[in-house]
């Protein structure tokens, strides 16, 4: 009998959704063992399905069930909502506390286990099998700019947060300091955590030479536009860039996020390209057709659109986080510079590193092949091998055990 993996997030796996855990997600679909099936339980961003029902699903030439349990369009995914309850976590968690019976009559009969990539929906998960928690980000709603909801509401993640590791048979936090916090804040957890990095899929994200036909620098960004992001600072950036090479600039974004929230984006608009929310090929195509790819944020992860776009063969340019040194190597991959203490210094000193490694491209300094090798130890079929074992061993009843009741810290 084969076993079974339920992946429960809010996203239509037949959508565009860009994001880290989007990533994890789509390479679970495309990338799990044969002996093991997979039941998505996710969102209807078309809708034209029926809630709570199974229906067949493909991705990459891989088959797999789905079964939505809200609709949400494209729209309502993107930027933060104004309110608790509007919010697409909410939603959705109250959507699968409502589906919860029927999720339990799908699964009977079969090795089970559950893996979710928010902690909300640790609990609802559990009931249905043992449960795997990713843990995905480093930022503090307390104290790390974050979407208002997040800051406003940080007491609800603090307590999901401790719900869910006391849920959890296994933890996979994407860094080493993630990890390190979950043993700093839940002692009594930390038997459970590993370290397992987001991934990259290599066959779709290629090396290839940079084309220089035109003269003008291309710069990318990939994702959702979210406050810890500081889209701000990155469109001031391009603005500068644009400024320093006389406008031989172009800026490409691809997400599905409103640039036009920000105030800063009018002075870049006119050489922006906006691609919109694409798959993974889509993606790639655009990274393959830029020269650099950029990022500003306050915080992170292991960043998928890192891993993505060195995989690529482009160099990346933007602020230091200490995560970044695994791949970013200056001269070979990129370049960091420190956040200043003002905005107006850090615009300018990252904007300097971007036309000084322009400058380094056109001269034939930055190999792509070279800016590729960086990435190989995240590849995806390096690191989902560990995560499809432990889901393994914890279907046949094995695996590390939970450490701690519910009462301990």
């Amino acid at each position: 009998m084969n076993s079974r993996l339920i992946s429960i997030h809010p996203m239509d796996p037949r959508g565009a959704k860009v994001g880290g855990m989007e990533t994890h997600v789509r390479q679970l679909l495309s990338r799990h063992p044969a002996d093991m099936n997979v039941l998505m339980v996710g969102i209807d961003e078309r809708g034209d399905l029926e809630l709570g029902r199974t229906t067949k699903v493909s991705f990459q030439g891989r088959e797999f069930e789905f079964v939505p349990i809200m609709r949400a369009p494209v729209a309502d995914q993107t930027g933060a909502a104004k309110t608790l309850t509007r919010s697409l976590t909410f939603r959705f968690a109250a959507a699968l506390l409502q589906y919860l019976p029927r999720l339990r009559s799908l699964v009977t009969g079969s090795p089970v286990a559950v893996e979710v990539e928010r902690f909300e929906f640790a609990p609802m998960g559990r009931v249905l099998g043992p449960l795997v928690v990713m843990v995905h980000n480093e930022g503090d709603p307390k104290r790390d700019k974050m979407d208002s909801l997040l800051s406003r509401y940080w007491w609800i993640n603090d307590a999901a947060e401790w719900i869910a590791f006391r849920l959890a048979r296994r933890i996979f936090c994407v860094t080493p300091k993630l990890k390190e916090r979950l043993a700093t804040r839940h002692p009594s957890q930390a038997a459970k955590a590993d370290v397992l990095t987001v991934s990259v899929d290599t066959n779709i994200f290629r090396a290839t030479p940079f084309d220089l036909k035109d003269g003008k620098l291309k710069v990318v960004y990939a994702g959702r536009l979210d406050e810890f992001k500081d889209p701000a600072l990155m469109f001031r950036v391009a603005k500068r860039v644009h400024e320093k090479l006389n406008g031989a600039f172009e800026f490409h974004y691809c997400g599905a996020s409103d640039p036009n929230r920000f105030g800063e984006f009018k002075a870049i608009e006119g050489f922006t390209v906006r691609h919109g929310a694409l798959l993974p090929e889509g993606v790639a195509a655009v990274m393959r057709s830029v020269h650099m790819g950029i990022l500003v944020s306050h915080w992170e992860g292991m960043p998928c659109f890192l891993l993505e776009l060195l995989s690529s063969g482009r160099p990346f340019a933007g602020l230091r986080l200490p995560q970044f040194d695994q791949v970013v190597k200056t001269g070979i991959s990129g370049r960091m510079v420190e956040r200043a203490d003002t905005v107006d210094v850090s615009t300018e000193a990252v904007a300097q590193i971007v036309v000084e490694q322009w400058a380094d491209i056109k001269a034939g300094r930055i190999d792509p092949t070279r800016v590729h090798e960086q990435i190989l130890p995240f590849s995806v079929d390096r690191q989902l091998e560990r995560l499809f074992d432990a889901l393994r061993a914890m279907q046949q009843g094995g695996g590390r055990p939970p450490v701690a009741a519910i009462g301990r810290a």
